[in-house]
């Protein structure tokens, strides 16, 4: 509404090669057009499982074996030898087939000790880019994101730089006009590949927004009425660490089973910015809403911002403790 009273009309996104993104083999292809770092593999569809284990045995265990359209860890095995290479293929191109209707999987070296570190970033119609810093997204579980934090605790300035750099090339390659993220996984020596381009706003992408001072949302909308960037990468400030929690309908004693029934007590912590810093939550859901099994299991996302990473986890727990969910797990 704010929006629409300053004049800024939303006039849908140009045409840029969004679709080939979201697709994980063409995407690494356009990756290594634009020069940057991929994971050893092999990124056409593989035929079969014979070719599997073959291809396995050249790129060197352990391999990872990924359905092409796949996400949330869906058609994702790791095999350590030629029977498991044999069989995660097999399962994976099932999966895949099922949850997904595309059945092409191929294969990549799996890093070992590996964190999931993505860059942020936006760019206008007028071929201006900037990258929002890093996000760190390691603490996962089934290969789902549970707790993210920015910045990372492992990236130094050097290496956010030529992260950054690489994921405004690889933008810049297909002319993507809008907020969008590169994800990478990055190896224990610091060595980091690129894993996909995510076309869209991410669920975590409140902590870019805190320690930048960013509204993405707003961002979003003015690019796509084709207002330019109204900052440039030396702009892009860090300020401080913010850190998300995703609060999930899942019952821990039962191996993390989704939980379903009515919130008989929806109580998120008071959202509140004050000297040491902010606490935010974001969510659909409240008191006596019914959690149904038709939905994704994440009913709230928990957000804090801090001076630093220490204060940022103590705030964080006090924020976990004081919110009250009753009626399911």
């Amino acid at each position: 509404r704010r929006l629409e009273e300053e004049g800024v009309k939303f006039i849908g996104p140009k045409h840029y090669s969004s679709s080939k993104m979201g697709d994980k083999i063409e995407s690494k292809k356009l990756a290594l057009e634009a020069k940057v770092n991929t994971i050893p593999g092999y990124n056409e569809a593989i035929s079969g499982p014979d070719e599997a284990v073959k291809i396995a045995q050249g790129i060197g265990y352990p391999v990872m074996i990924k359905a092409s359209a796949g996400g949330g860890g869906k058609g994702l095995r790791v095999a350590f030898n030629d029977k498991e290479a044999h069989e995660g293929f097999s399962s994976c191109v099932n999966e895949a087939r099922n949850a997904f209707g595309d059945d092409r999987v191929f294969i990549e070296k799996y890093v070992l000790e590996p964190r999931h570190i993505e860059i942020q970033l936006i760019g206008d119609s007028f071929g201006n880019y900037v990258y929002l810093n890093e996000r760190d997204c390691s603490i996962q579980r089934r290969h789902q994101k549970v707790i993210e934090e920015a910045p990372s605790p492992f990236v130094d300035p050097a290496m956010r730089k030529a992260m950054g750099e690489q994921a405004v090339a690889l933008a810049r390659a297909v002319n993507y006009e809008s907020a969008g993220t590169v994800e990478f996984v990055v190896g224990a020596d610091k060595s980091f590949y690129f894993l996909e381009m995510n076309t869209r706003l991410q669920v975590e992408h409140p902590v870019t927004e805190l320690i930048t001072g960013v509204d993405l949302v707003e961002l979003m909308i003015r690019v796509a009425a084709g207002e330019k960037l109204p900052l440039t990468q030396d702009q892009v400030q860090l300020n401080g660490w913010s850190m998300e929690c995703r609060i999930n309908a899942e019952d821990p004693f039962r191996g993390f089973l989704p939980s379903t029934g009515r919130l008989v007590k929806f109580q998120p912590p008071k959202e509140t910015t004050d000297a040491n810093g902010t606490t935010r939550g974001d969510t659909g859901v409240y008191d006596g809403g019914e959690i149904s099994m038709f939905y994704d299991s994440m009913i709230a996302k928990l957000i804090v911002h801090a001076k630093d990473r220490n204060s940022t986890i103590e705030r964080m727990r006090d924020a976990l403790n004081g919110f009250v969910i009753r009626g399911i797990s």
